[in-house]
């Protein structure tokens, strides 16, 4: 069963609302932090988290029934999220997703999989789950929806063509995409990224 952490602004009165995916292994304390560095207090935020702390089984490369039914299940998680703000009252223009890691690559693929008005989508090290060379069928409008896309290079899990991959085919979809590579930065979430969340969730709360 997956459990959710909250912080930040009470629903009723945040202009803004935030999903975080952590990586394989870490928890939703542990992707709380980027939200703490991010400090935008007018944000509700919220952490799912599965037990054990991994997302799926395999690597994100990996054909994508190995990963079943865990994929399924944590999209499905993300899902019931969302629909419980939007529930709410949250307008979708004011709900953004964030992960890292594995988190990221589940926040690329349920976006690409419900493609959307957003308030913002932010891959942090992470793309769209399935083997090279898989046949995607992308469709519908993300309506410029900001995405931002950072990636190290070279990362020990995430390859920098499929970073780029994944940012492309957002762009095609009718998103704003800002990609940003990182040479020879550890596989974590530095200030530069925290600053341009901080930047696109700023927008969001503003508009």
């Amino acid at each position: 069963m997956v459990e959710t952490l909250h912080s930040g602004a009470n629903p009723d009165q945040a202009r803004g609302f935030l999903i975080l995916l952590h990586g394989r292994g870490a928890s939703p304390d542990h992707i709380m932090r980027v939200y703490s560095r991010i400090a935008l207090p007018e944000i509700a935020a919220y952490a799912p988290g599965p037990p054990g702390g991994v997302w799926y089984p395999y690597p994100f490369m990996t054909p994508l029934e190995r990963n079943q039914p865990d994929l399924d299940q944590a999209l499905a998680s993300i899902a019931g999220l969302y629909d419980e703000l939007i529930a709410r009252g949250a307008p979708p223009e004011r709900i953004a997703i964030l992960g890292f890691s594995q988190g990221a690559c589940l926040t690329a693929e349920f976006a690409l999989r419900h493609p959307q008005r957003y308030g913002g989508v932010m891959i942090l090290t992470g793309g769209y789950i399935g083997p090279a060379g898989q046949e995607r069928d992308d469709k519908g409008s993300f309506d410029a929806t900001p995405v931002f896309v950072g990636v190290q290079d070279p990362d020990p899990h995430i390859p920098l063509a499929r970073a780029r991959e994944t940012a492309n085919l957002f762009e095609r979809l009718g998103a704003r995409v800002d990609f940003r590579r990182y040479p020879g930065e550890p596989h974590a979430v530095n200030d530069d990224e925290v600053a341009a969340c901080r930047a696109l969730l700023e927008q969001m709360v503003q508009r």
